[in-house]
């Protein structure tokens, strides 16, 4: 009987010491964890052992010692050996490409991946355990702990997506500089800039000039939404590019924080600002102007020979300074009105056996798509370009709901999942609208993001591999600066990354609650304009 009352005293001293220790507020939550118990200590003495001699690694331990000692004020380093090691290595025994082991005792930090990638996430990890005030610039007086901790980590999908929209508005490379760190933190690795559309042109391409001096500028901008009457216009010419060196640069330092850039190039629709400089390329018409209102627009590119000339070269310039493996083209809202009045897209289908618009929309992306797999990438399109039949192996987009994806898979074709209803983040994320900064009409709030599953109960067994992951799409006709784009995307951001991040099975809306607490001290330090509405503000 003493033993059994020792056995309880014990249980329960040690239960109150679970209790006691902080949570964790991971966000994404790890697939794997394990409470230790105690905690590390960072010290003047910790320093990192490589147990590798990549460069790749060493240049993600770089980067968490440029977080850690500036608010730390160790000058933590390198050494072969510690006394409070923090040990790195690459192993094959890590399974997967992007997974990591990240063991903390009281005596040191271990490290284990199969790849830099998964060791940079390791260290993502790592600074969410650390106090949010690790993220301070400056040195901050206090004791720097992590608790002991045992995690075995690896994303659910391959695909983990943002989508940025500069045409609408252009933001300065250091705004996307800034979207790409909050990205990384989050373990999103593609970020989708949407370059080109009817009120813009935002990438350089020396050969064609117009595109620099005409379609990157319009002259005014609408101002509130499309259906209000009258409509009103500020008066403020707008626009500008990004040189190819800004984009070189801005895909290395993406890429050091193992972040693709998913450049797009609209076609055969939302071409509008392109017809502006180059108007031969329509089917009608001689003479238009960048677009200064939303919505969608009849203008279109005519599917003649010297049009698919001048997308190559363009493609040629987009694949030249983006190196990643994936090039959207577009491909969404095309009203067929221009082709079903061109003579010379009615003997164009005659001659290709075709019967519809969206088999010549359909004929239009393939042609592009196949010249993309011949340069050895794979191109991405919006789910309208499956409509009029096989699209070879382009990805496919599916936003206008799950069904473009569903019909997607079931043809093998591989499939990211962006539907309007769950990741359109210039949605309004609040019922109340007249207290929130005007969006596009629409409601998607934080719990919504989080309950998404990007795998569709219709697809079987065989079908479901082909869902690639999910994007959260930030479109910016109402997004201006900076600190809008953060306000729209966190923390909904934060509710998708765990949605394609984590196991499903381990969701929980509440939990997440809590974590996000606990998370939102830490954008408080990074001064990041989030939303507030579901931690009780705004």
């Amino acid at each position: 009987m003493r033993y059994i009352f020792l056995l309880i005293i014990t249980l329960y001293f040690s239960l109150l010491g679970v209790m006691a220790q902080p949570s964790l507020s991971l966000i994404p939550l790890p697939a794997e964890i394990k409470r230790g118990t105690g905690s590390f200590t960072l010290k003047s003495d910790t320093k990192i052992v490589l147990k590798t001699d990549s460069a790749a690694v060493k240049k993600a331990c770089d980067f968490f010692l440029e977080l850690v000692n500036p608010s730390t004020g160790l000058n933590i380093g390198y050494a072969s050996s510690s006394t409070l090691p923090i040990v790195v290595e690459l192993d094959s025994k890590i399974s997967h490409p992007e997974g990591y082991q990240l063991k903390v005792t009281p005596k040191d930090i271990s490290i284990i991946a199969q790849t830099p990638t998964g060791v940079f996430y390791a260290f993502q990890t790592l600074r969410q355990l650390l106090p949010p005030v690790i993220e301070s610039r400056t040195v901050v007086n206090r004791t720097w702990q992590i608790p002991a901790v045992e995690i075995n980590d690896a994303p659910r999908f391959p695909y983990r997506g943002l989508m940025l929209d500069v045409a609408r508005h252009f933001f300065p490379v250091g705004t996307i500089r800034r979207y790409i760190d909050l990205m990384a933190l989050h373990k999103f690795n593609y970020l989708h800039l949407h370059l080109t559309d009817d009120q813009g042109w935002r990438i350089e391409i020396p050969g064609y000039p117009k595109l620099q001096s005409i379609s990157a500028w319009r002259k005014e901008t609408m101002i509130g939404h499309l259906n209000d009457e009258p409509r009103l216009y500020d008066g403020i010419p707008h626009g500008g590019y990004y040189t190819q060196t800004e984009l070189k640069e801005l895909v290395q330092y993406a890429a050091d924080r193992h972040i693709t850039i998913v450049p797009e190039i609209e076609m055969p629709g939302h071409v509008t600002a392109l017809l502006a400089a180059y108007p031969e390329l329509a089917c009608s018409g001689s003479s238009f102007e960048v677009a200064r209102d939303w919505g969608i627009f009849s203008n279109l590119l005519c599917p003649r020979e010297d049009t698919f000339i001048f997308l190559e070269r363009i493609l040629n310039e987009v694949m030249n300074i983006f190196p990643g493996k994936y090039i959207h083209i577009g491909g969404d809202e095309c009203p067929k009105e221009q082709w079903q009045k061109s003579e010379f897209c009615k003997n164009l289908k005659i001659q290709n056996g075709l019967q519809t618009d969206e088999q010549l929309q359909t004929w239009f992306m393939r042609r592009i798509a196949q010249y993309i797999q011949s340069r050895g990438r794979q191109a991405i399109g919006w789910d309208e370009i499956i409509e009029g039949g096989d699209i070879g192996d382009a990805v496919i987009m599916s936003w206008r709901g799950e069904d473009g994806g569903i019909a997607a898979a079931r043809k093998g074709n591989k499939v990211i999942m962006t539907p309007h209803r769950y990741c359109y983040f210039d949605y309004y994320q609040w019922r109340n609208r007249n207290e929130e900064p005007l969006a596009q009409i629409g409601y998607i709030p934080l719990s919504m993001v989080y309950m998404y599953d990007p795998v569709p109960k219709e697809l079987n067994d065989d079908q479901k591999p082909c869902i690639l992951g999910a994007q959260g799409n930030l479109w910016t006709e109402y997004i201006a600066d900076e600190r809008q784009i953060e306000y729209m995307a966190y923390p909904r951001a934060c509710a998708l990354s765990e949605v394609i991040w984590s196991p499903a099975q381990q969701k929980s809306y509440n939990q997440f609650l809590n974590r996000l607490r606990e998370h939102s001290k830490r954008f408080e330090v990074l001064n990041v304009n989030f939303a507030r509405h579901a931690l009780g503000g705004r």
